[in-house]
């Protein structure tokens, strides 16, 4: 039998977020750009939104009744168009799959995907991936988080907004149960570097590999990469796990 943790209070709740915005600094890692939404992007977004989103709010969020069943949650941040959370969520129906993405265009993606595929194993959450990893998601929660081609802001002065720092680090294992794992991946070489300094020196990780892991079976290829693996463009997969 097993046995749920209870939920906790508002009160709690919010004494919780205010706790941990404190302990985790804020690493603002996209910036709001005006792009564009095709109109059946923003028909699935205004249509499918309230059926497969969860809205973000400061409090943890029960898994179980999110998708209406109790099953090990992969979190993917950083979804962009959704083909490969897509892909993964159908090969593995027996797990959830929580997307955080903040950009229209991709949450509308994401949602024509689901409806056309008729997927059930995908929710999504439009907001800021650092709050509602801090905000919603318990301690010792996650069996897996996927960080796919996260901005790499290669300009020098812009390294600061990468999303893989040490703080975010800490905050995203602390959210992992025992053994559950990381899986980075990056077409940047140097900050395939960083990831790999990041994830080595956060004490409660531990690497699959020697450095890089190879790209395992579940995560296909997307056409993006294809076409830059053709032009000799190189990938760096990263898969850590929870000691």
């Amino acid at each position: 039998m097993t046995t749920e943790r209870p939920l906790s209070s508002a009160a709690d709740d919010s004494k919780n977020s205010a706790n941990n915005a404190a302990q985790y600094p804020h690493i603002r890692s996209f910036v709001h750009r005006r792009s564009h939404i095709t109109p059946s992007q923003q028909d699935a977004a205004d249509r499918l939104l309230p059926i497969w989103g969860i809205p973000y709010q400061a409090q943890l969020l029960n898994l179980d009744a999110a998708f209406n069943r109790h099953a090990p949650t992969i979190l993917e941040i950083g979804f962009g168009m959704g083909e490969t959370t897509a892909k993964i969520a159908q090969s593995r129906p027996d797990e959830n799959f929580l997307g955080v993405e903040v950009f229209n265009a991709g949450v509308g993606s994401l949602l024509k995907r689901i409806d056309e595929q008729q997927i059930q194993n995908i929710r999504i959450i439009q907001h800021d991936a650092v709050e509602v990893l801090r905000d919603m998601i318990a301690p010792d929660t996650l069996d897996g988080v996927h960080i796919y081609f996260p901005d790499p802001w290669p300009k020098k002065r812009h390294h600061k907004r990468r999303l893989i720092q040490p703080p975010f680090i800490a905050l995203l294992a602390s959210r992992l149960k025992p053994g559950a794992y990381l899986h980075c991946a990056t077409d940047w070489e140097h900050y395939a570097e960083q990831m790999l300094e990041v994830l080595s020196a956060e004490p409660t990780l531990q690497n699959t590999a020697q450095a890089y892991a190879p790209r395992p079976d579940y995560r296909p290829l997307t056409k993006f990469e294809n076409r830059g693996l053709k032009l000799g463009h190189g990938v760096w997969d990263l898969i850590f796990t929870r000691k």
